[in-house]
């Protein structure tokens, strides 16, 4: 089967985890501080905190923004459920801003909206709002940035799909135009620890109550201590944090493969563009790109006419085609609708859920795996 996205190991790989395999530190060493330091230099970020996952990136990302019960946080519709999950956890409310039909990320336009009638209506205005950069490609940042100032919230950004990618003057994670900026590094993401990710800022204070959160909310620091030190063994829990620390390992792993970053989003954009080519004259709509961004392409996503959508995805998954659908709408997960009464109008949404399909796409494709593909769907559709 061709998979819609997989990892690729080098040798290069390998012997960076093996050396620290054989080093003193497998956890809480050289490494970790390494790879953050050498992520803030690829992403243009100046602190940067690696931990288990960029769901815990999520997590702490709201725990440093004051997040708690009676907040309200607004995320995209289509995303994975973390992007809204991580809010839960803080003890706030979630809700849902509909979808650009063009871009498929996060509508300004249905953001605005949403704000100006919550306002009108003298109810809870959100906290933080987290963008999510559908598919690799940066939201509009610049407006969302403009509405938070006018409004009075927050922004994280949720970049796990848009490491390598880059928004007008810079890359995305410099975090110009949000306080916080997370990255995943899962397996079918363009840069891979195994598992892990990463919250980026530009704000020390926010980057200190991220690290302090993520070691369980304790400091061997003395300007962080309530009380005297007792000693060189001394340490104090000042917060109640986690144990979200990324492994020397998995660390490894990842500042080994940032050195290919800037080739392997190349090499992404190149066969999005292949793919351009050789499925225009199909009866389906590709992936657009706004003028501001240049997309790191995570997933190449197609949409196909809703009549067609079932049969077309059975068909591609039985010629061993890996094909996913990224997302189901968040308003139409049970836990949500059920348990939150999470209630709305998404019509782009729903769209969306009715026509996407996410076909192969990963930096060391083959052409004839791309044919393949192409192939395919030129079939399925019939």
């Amino acid at each position: 089967m061709i998979p819609y996205g997989r990892q690729q190991i080098s040798e290069q790989d390998i012997a960076a985890v093996v050396e620290v395999l054989r080093s003193d530190f497998l956890t809480q060493g050289p490494q970790v501080p390494a790879f953050e330091e050498a992520l803030c230099s690829a992403v243009g970020a100046r602190h940067a905190v690696a931990v288990t996952s960029a769901t815990a990136a999520l997590h702490l990302a709201c725990l440093a923004l004051e997040v708690g019960p009676g907040d309200l946080v607004w995320t995209s519709d289509i995303t994975f459920v973390a992007s809204a999950n991580a809010a839960l956890y803080c003890g706030a409310d979630v809700d849902f801003v509909d979808i650009n039909p063009v871009t498929y990320n996060l509508s300004v336009g249905a953001l605005r909206a949403k704000l100006v009638d919550a306002r009108a209506r003298g109810e809870r205005l959100p906290k933080v709002v987290i963008p999510v950069h559908l598919c690799g490609q940066s939201c509009e940042m610049h407006d969302i940035h403009r509405l938070s100032e006018e409004f009075g919230f927050r922004v994280i950004e949720d970049a796990s799909h848009a490491i390598g990618g880059r928004y007008r003057d810079g890359p995305v994670g410099s975090c110009k135009y949000s306080d916080i900026a997370v990255f995943s590094f899962h397996p079918v993401k363009i840069v891979t620890t195994g598992e892990g990710g990463a919250a980026v800022t530009a704000d020390a204070t926010l980057a200190q109550r991220m690290r302090l959160l993520r070691t369980h909310g304790i400091t061997r620091e003395p300007d962080q201590m309530l009380n005297g030190s007792d000693g060189p063994w001394y340490y104090e829990q000042v917060a109640l944090g986690f144990n979200f620390r990324m492994t020397d390992m998995q660390a490894a792993l990842g500042r080994s493969q940032l050195a290919q970053l800037d080739d392997w989003v190349a090499a992404r954009n190149r066969l999005a563009e292949r793919y351009d080519e050789l499925l225009a004259s199909l009866p389906l709509q590709l992936p657009v790109q706004h003028a501001d961004a240049w997309s790191a392409r995570h997933l190449y996503v197609i949409r196909v006419p809703a009549a067609q959508h079932t049969a077309v995805f059975a068909h591609l998954r039985g010629a061993d085609i890996g094909v996913n659908l990224h997302y189901i709408p968040l308003h139409r997960q049970p836990y949500y609708a059920q348990n939150l009464g999470i209630r709305g109008d998404w019509p782009e949404s729903e769209r969306y859920y009715a026509e996407a399909i996410s076909i192969p796409l990963f930096h060391h494709m083959t052409a004839e795996q791309q044919a393949t593909v192409v192939q395919a769907v030129t079939e399925a559709l019939g």
